[in-house]
């Protein structure tokens, strides 16, 4: 560090590097630091709209259902046996999954689409359209 500094005896090469370490500085900032913050936020929110009665998945990747909400703790019923109620630590869940998100009206079902075909499929299907065509303007002329 020592031999940059005294090889840049101008102001220019002072500059530059300073440059070079704000350009350092933001890259880490914007890699690093924003996307880690922009995670904390959305984990807060989440954590502040969970109810009672949601699905959670747990950091041990459990899934579970809300039984009861305290001030940093729930109380997690796991699988469909009554009993087996776990308290944890609200940072200890993951995901959270509301009841109306998991079950869709009837209504909003997609329709059923027809079969996806291949290039080939559709390849032979129209020739298959065009050879009928071909028969039938054939036999309109007779």
């Amino acid at each position: 560090m020592y031999l940059v500094f005294a090889n840049s005896s101008s102001s220019g090469g002072a500059f530059s590097i300073i440059l070079w370490l704000v350009i350092i500085f933001a890259l880490m900032y914007f890699m690093m630091v924003r996307p880690q913050r922009k995670e904390e936020n959305r984990k807060k929110s989440m954590l502040s709209d969970m109810a009672v009665g949601d699905t959670v998945l747990t950091t041990s990747g459990f899934y579970g259902t809300i039984i009861d909400i305290q001030d940093d703790m729930v109380i997690v019923e796991f699988g469909n046996n009554k009993n087996c109620r776990i308290p944890m630590q609200m940072a200890a869940i993951a995901d959270i999954e509301k009841p109306q998100d998991s079950v869709k009206a009837p209504a909003e079902k997609p329709q059923k689409e027809e079969k996806k075909l291949s290039r080939r499929e559709k390849a032979a299907k129209e020739k298959e359209e065009a050879a009928a065509n071909k028969e039938d303007k054939t036999a309109e002329k007779k």
